[in-house]
């Protein structure tokens, strides 16, 4: 059966829509138990949300769902989606689940399912939770007996900031460090500058008042003009800039200069290595990453291993051949010594730790190599191309195939379907910026043709 509902990242869509409605939900939580109930002994879910408005209408629903299946929900609130991961773990809970659309705006939201261990659902579970939902979920409901009950968890934060503090080396600390911290008025807006000033930094927070509609308005990781700004106006040394959910970050050095997840990659993957931690023999990336980390990291004697675009797939690759340091330049950050999935506040605390350690300006340390010229374009489908179909018509292919004959051996062509939008997202790299721009114009061109 295909994938109706789940997409790279969990059911993402506009919010009291399908499938964001609270009927839905209810058949996600009704769905997800019937697949984790496998005995008579007590079985858990930690709920969590980041700050959309819509978060109150699908939180009850999910709930109603699992306690309806026989399971006990603890609700934690508005915490980072690393947080459930670790949280799912800590509290020996059978599955995790954030109720966040990441980076879009407030008018999305989306449902992300964690198991046990704090990863994320394999396709192969979430295919069998789709099956059920298609189903009579009549047959899951437990007997008045044995529902389950709802409670919330009141020290949930303060746990996840005595995480985060931990993974930072207690040797150090963040004393002397002016440090701008852009919370995208999302989950991150009460632990990321918490642990910022409880290490020793002096903090100038922003993006921390959510309203239920401002999420990612003007601010965050895709979005981070106003942390750029505020670092040159406070004179700051660092600037931090999370995402609606908190599991990605942009950061920018003292000039304002922004730091993506490349560069960052590099930087912590070096430190590993220096310091005898690093496992893998290299990094793990998407197709996405720059070919200036592959020559930076071929040059320091490291591999990198492309995967395709999500996270998830990076996390896979890691744990199936043992590398510890992954991510995407878009700024998921999986460090797999300290969390099962990316975590923002986690990855600048390890890059902090670099600049702490090196005593120079963030400029002259977390810029490890120079960036191939390098070009991404969207291209809107409108809904008869949103299955694939422009990336199967005969003139797409063709512009495709001539591109990649022009840039062979001298970069890269990457034309595919968003995941979480209905784009065909071209990219194109090498260190002729005209030809790279001459290659992409002529697949977009294509690909506007097909649309219409």
């Amino acid at each position: 059966m295909a994938r109706a509902y789940f997409g790279t990242d969990g059911i993402r869509g506009a919010a009291n829509e399908e499938p964001m409605t609270a009927e839905t939900a209810l058949r996600v939580g009704m769905a997800a138990g019937s697949c984790f109930i496998r005995s008579d002994r007590v079985h858990r879910v930690v709920i969590g949300k980041d700050t959309r408005l819509s978060g109150y209408l699908l939180e009850p629903a999910l709930t109603a769902g699992l306690v309806a299946g026989g399971m006990d929900v603890i609700l934690v609130g508005p915490m980072p989606t690393p947080a459930v991961a670790m949280l799912t773990r800590s509290l020996r809970a059978d599955l995790g689940v954030m109720i966040s659309a990441s980076h879009n705006a407030y008018q999305d939201n989306g449902i992300k399912l964690f198991a046990a261990d704090g990863h994320k659902l394999s396709d192969e579970v979430e295919a069998e939770i789709e099956a059920r939902m298609h189903t009579d979920l009549t047959l899951a409901r437990a007997s008045p007996a044995r529902l389950g009950r709802a409670r919330r968890l009141s020290d949930a934060q303060g746990r996840y900031i005595e995480f985060a503090k931990s993974t930072f080396p207690r040797n150090l600390t963040l004393d002397g460090l002016r440090i701008v911290i852009d919370c995208a008025n999302g989950a991150g807006y009460r632990v990321a500058p918490t642990v910022l000033w409880e290490l020793g930094a002096e903090v100038i927070p922003i993006g921390v008042d959510p309203d239920g509609v401002n999420i990612n308005d003007g601010c965050g990781s895709t979005q981070p003009q106003t942390m750029q700004e505020q670092v040159a106006a406070h004179g700051a040394d660092v600037g931090i800039s999370l995402d609606g959910d908190a599991d990605r970050l942009i950061m920018a050095d003292e000039c304002g200069e922004l730091i993506d997840g490349d560069q960052m990659m590099a930087l912590i993957a070096a430190y590993c290595q220096a310091s005898g931690r690093l496992t893998g023999g290299g990094v793990v990336a998407t197709v996405m990453s720059n070919l200036g980390l592959e020559r930076y990291l071929a040059g320091i004697g490291l591999d990198l291993h492309r995967t395709r675009v999500g996270d998830r797939y990076v996390v896979d690759h890691m744990r199936n051949h043992g590398f510890n340091v992954g991510g995407e330049q878009s700024g998921h950050i999986v460090l797999s010594d300290f969390a099962t999935t990316g975590d923002g506040l986690i990855a600048a605390l390890q890059c902090l730790a670099v600049v702490v350690e090196g005593d120079r300006p963030v400029s002259q340390i977390a810029r490890c190599f120079e960036p191939v010229p390098q070009t991404l374009r969207n291209v809107s489908l409108n809904g008869a191309a949103s299955n694939g179909a422009a990336l199967g018509d005969a003139g797409v292919r063709v512009a495709i195939e001539r591109g990649e004959r022009r840039l062979a051996g001298r970069g890269r062509l990457l034309v595919r379907l968003s995941g979480t939008e209905p784009l065909v997202r071209v990219m194109a790299e090498a260190d002729d910026r005209a030809l790279i721009d001459e290659v992409i114009d002529d697949v977009v061109v294509a690909l506007e043709r097909f649309t219409g």
